[in-house]
């Protein structure tokens, strides 16, 4: 067993880390060893395959669950959920990724964990191969990024799984009436679903909301705002939403470059992200964020957005 945490990663650097594994499939008789990747913050642990507990009616990818130190984990088997055939006679040692985000713990069967890369956001780019892997489309996959060997790691959707399974159900409607804001609203997302959600409810608060799919184009955003507005910005853009995990610039690295700039630093962003843990959290804080929020609850989302944006009514 071992537990997967790393704190080498400074605010603001733009870089994340994989923990690099390895799912193998059959194709036309031979072997290949597919690269895939998950971002460490959203991996617990890596345990060998325990012996499990079957449920009855579940999709065939979930291999049943498990109890680990009190708490109930289902195990899916990621080689069946991609629609990938698996050699028989290739000597395979399964192991188990312990996931969190959404607040929801859940744990990936593969056949390979192979080491944790280092990678820059920079170097990530959204998967525009319009080829299936198995029946793995490219809707999810998140990013893709070139390793050695001229090797392509692909980063898989793994919260599309959640949601397929009805794990997670976002709360998309607030309780919480009466209160409206005006002016606009800056969301950053390069999911266009997660951006629909926070651009309806925040249109539903009174905001103008404004759109971008990653920290580069959130700067240029920023920069036309500027032109148009002036050193009014300040006053008429209340607020900055952004995701933490996209492509070319991730959300820590964009907090920290508009509060660096004086035109934008006292414009309050708050991070909306899968990511689930603690230290996601406290480097949100120390990139400049003034909230940090788990996707996807829209009555914390209503009550952040009413504590941080209350003083620029």
């Amino acid at each position: 067993m071992s537990t997967v945490r790393s704190d080498g990663l400074k605010v603001g650097n733009n870089e994340m880390e994989l923990v690099d594994f390895r799912i193998m499939k059959l194709e036309d008789g031979k072997v290949y060893e597919g690269v895939y990747g998950i971002n460490v913050a959203k991996v617990n642990e890596i345990i060998r395959l325990p012996k499990l507990t079957e449920l009855p009616g579940a999709p065939d990818f979930v291999e049943g669950v498990f109890d680990l130190r009190g708490t109930v984990i289902p195990i899916i088997n990621l080689a069946n959920w991609m629609g990938v055939e698996v050699p028989t006679n290739y000597k395979i040692k399964p192991r188990v990724i312990i996931t969190e985000f959404n607040n929801v713990l859940i744990g990936f069967v593969v056949h390979e964990a192979k080491r944790i890369r280092r990678v820059s956001w920079k170097n990530i780019e959204p998967a525009h191969f319009s080829s299936n892997y198995g029946n793995l489309d490219r809707n999810k996959i998140t990013g893709t990024t070139r390793i050695e060997g001229d090797h392509v790691l692909l980063i898989l959707d793994l919260e599309s799984i959640v949601e397929e399974l009805g794990f997670y159900k976002p709360e998309v409607t607030s309780e919480r009436q009466g209160v409206k804001f005006d002016g606009l609203a800056l969301v950053l997302d390069d999911s266009a679903i997660a951006r629909k959600i926070v651009r309806e409810t925040l249109e539903n608060m009174g905001f103008t909301v404004v759109e971008a799919i990653d920290g580069e184009a959130g700067i240029e955003r920023l920069e036309n705002l500027y032109e148009a507005y002036g050193d009014r910005l300040n006053h008429e853009l209340k607020v900055i939403i952004s995701d933490v995990e996209m492509p070319q610039m991730d959300g820590f690295h964009f907090a920290t470059k508009v509060k660096e700039d004086k035109r934008f630093a006292k414009i309050p962003i708050i991070f909306n992200s899968s990511i689930s843990d603690q230290f996601s959290a406290e480097r949100g804080r120390e990139a400049g964020g003034e909230a940090y929020l788990v996707k996807y609850d829209a009555n914390s989302f209503y009550e952040e957005i009413a504590r941080v944006v209350g003083g620029k009514q």
